[in-house]
């Protein structure tokens, strides 16, 4: 390290190492190329939060019948025909592919599951096509993902918070980020950069993502340099996020809660299922029981720390403890609750951004030469709703799509662009905010982002929430002029609550203008004031801070995957 602090140059690197992010890396090491990895935390943390007592798992064509070209059919249909055809393709054929990969690696997947596993074959696949590796299949790929690149040696750089990519005249030449402990600068040259640093669910109050997760930074990082955001409104909402302690709070129970008998309960006792979908109750689609439990606490009908409760005491003890004993203990362990008799207190939670970076179905290239983008981060996938499975196999195909496309870029380069300036702008900006030393207070400002979002663009949205969101966001943002940032013993965590600031402004103002001009209810998308689906949105929103929304029409579904979809909506097709 010198004066300016730490110099590195490779052909690729990637910010992020998650799943998308490792299998990325080591994608493009596989291919020969030189890989560096930063990691905003420790390089072993696994960034996907974890749910009670369920598994991930990643779907893959199972048997005689079933077809990638199903599975594209099923994607196409969940996403309520926004997703795009070519990016649902691509995931679909190369899934076998993927699966394959995980098991060269060392993870043991199998089509059984086990315990919750095996009985968590979600609705609206019209096959059983999912792998699973027992009890965490995430967790258990992400072990096996590190492990391989460690065997490849490739370079981690652990606790880097990455502030701004270089780019010289549309192209991407690095990025430039500082040492959340020490402070020290990092300017990386790079030919290729690949974001994968998730999505932006941290800006809810309630949400799956841990601490320093899913703030949007990937949407910033990708803006700032040029590129734009696709579907940023489209967020998932899950009905059973637990509450809290805050060391819990986020975590998803499992979905074999309901399938062995848990009931919603308000704060009056009653099973409020039989308002809103009597025939189907807790067994009717999470969007749905989202909306319901949203609209009880909504009411006044709410626990009163702001949620339901999830109730299994009318169950037998022994079925509990046959059919969830994960989750039992994990409950037991983490809140000292015995679900055997007592109600679990859950709320709608933000889980997953379905919108994401604007990208390329064939490569996930972006608006910027040599820039891509990979994971939850990305849109274009999922639509209006997310098909379970889908995040995992996609994070598994498209890092390895991405990862060999950026070592190919890197490989036929002739020129290096580089720019001075570009780094040279890079630095003031950190300097301007480690020398601010005004009022506001960074983590307050986070805090009240979090709360205009969760009140004004949640669950249920209308024109005069998502309007007064607008005029609220303008006033954060212009505190924001006057943040103070303190480094203290503990570090420069201080200096990354200011970057994480910005980018949670830019990511809230993206969801709320697209919110606002798609006024309808489709998929995820609830607006009260426009409950119905209108024709004309079936468009993808585009945004970027210089020309706001543009509407782009998606792309058209091939006709043969089209017939497979009016047969499957139809009713046609083997559920097995």
């Amino acid at each position: 390290m010198d004066s300016l602090g730490h110099q590195l140059a490779t052909s690729v690197l990637v910010v992020g190492t998650g799943g998308s992010g490792l299998r990325a890396a080591i994608e493009a090491a596989e291919a020969g190329v030189a890989v560096i990895a930063v990691a905003k935390g420790e390089a072993d943390e696994v960034p996907t939060p974890w749910t009670v007592g369920s598994s991930e798992e990643a779907p893959a064509p199972a048997g005689p019948g079933d077809t990638w070209e199903r599975h594209v059919a099923d994607t196409l249909l969940e996403g309520c025909l926004l997703a795009d055809p070519r990016a649902a393709q691509v995931v679909a054929r190369h899934a076998v592919q993927a699966i394959h990969d995980m098991r060269r690696y060392g993870t043991r997947l199998d089509r059984q599951g086990h315990g919750a596993a095996a009985e968590n074959q979600f609705e609206n696949y019209t096959y059983r096509r999912a792998a699973f590796a027992d009890e965490r299949t995430g967790p258990q790929v992400r072990r096996s993902l590190r492990e391989r690149a460690r065997q490849l040696g490739i370079p981690v750089l652990s606790n880097v918070h990455v502030t701004r990519l270089l780019v010289d005249d549309g192209t991407v030449f690095g990025a430039y980020g500082f040492d959340l402990v020490d402070g020290s600068r990092y300017r990386v040259h790079a030919d290729a950069v690949i974001l994968a640093t998730g999505g932006h669910t941290r800006i809810w109050r309630h949400t799956t993502s841990r601490r320093g997760e899913n703030t949007g930074d990937t949407f910033r990082l990708a803006v700032e340099a040029g590129a734009r955001l696709h579907d940023p409104e489209l967020v998932q909402f899950h009905p059973f996020g637990l509450l809290g302690p805050q060391n819990t709070a986020g975590m998803l129970v499992s979905e074999a809660v309901r399938g062995a008998g848990g009931a919603l309960l308000n704060n009056l006792g009653e099973r409020f299922m039989t308002r809103y979908e009597a025939e189907r109750m807790e067994l009717s689609g999470r969007d749905r029981i989202t909306r319901a439990s949203y609209s009880e606490i909504k009411e006044g009908r709410g626990t009163q720390a702001g949620g339901v409760w999830l109730d299994l005491s009318h169950l037998p003890p022994e079925t509990v403890l046959t059919r969830l004993p994960h989750v039992h203990q994990s409950l037991l362990d983490e809140q000292l609750l015995d679900i055997t008799r007592d109600p679990i207190e859950v709320v709608p939670t933000a889980q997953y951004s379905m919108g994401g970076v604007r990208v390329r179905p064939e490569d996930h290239g972006t608006d910027i030469d040599g820039l891509y983008v990979v994971g939850e981060a990305a849109g274009g996938l999922h639509g209006a709703n997310r098909l379970a499975g889908n995040a995992l196999i996609e994070s598994l195909v498209y890092g390895r799509v991405a990862g060999r496309a950026a070592a190919e870029y890197s490989a036929g380069l002739t020129t290096h662009p580089r720019s001075p300036a570009a780094v040279r702008a890079a630095e003031a900006d950190v300097n301007r905010l480690l020398t601010a030393d005004g009022e506001e207070n960074v983590r307050a400002l986070l805090r009240s982002v979090r709360h205009l979002m969760t009140e004004r663009a949640g669950v249920v949205r209308d024109e005069a929430g998502l309007t007064a969101g607008l005029t609220r966001l303008d006033e954060i943002e212009a505190r924001t002029e006057q943040v103070g940032v303190h480094i203290d013993i503990g570090g420069f965590q201080d200096l990354a609550y200011a970057y994480d600031l910005r980018s949670a402004v830019l990511a809230a103002r993206a969801t709320l203008e697209c919110a606002l001009e798609r006024r309808e209810t489709r998929g995820c998308h609830h607006r009260s004031d426009h409950p119905g689906v209108d024709p004309d949105l079936e468009v993808n929103l585009v945004w970027s801070p210089t020309a706001g929304v543009r509407r782009e029409p998606v792309p058209p579904v091939p006709t043969d995957i089209a017939e497979l979809m009016d047969d499957l909506a139809a009713g046609a097709g083997p559920a097995e």
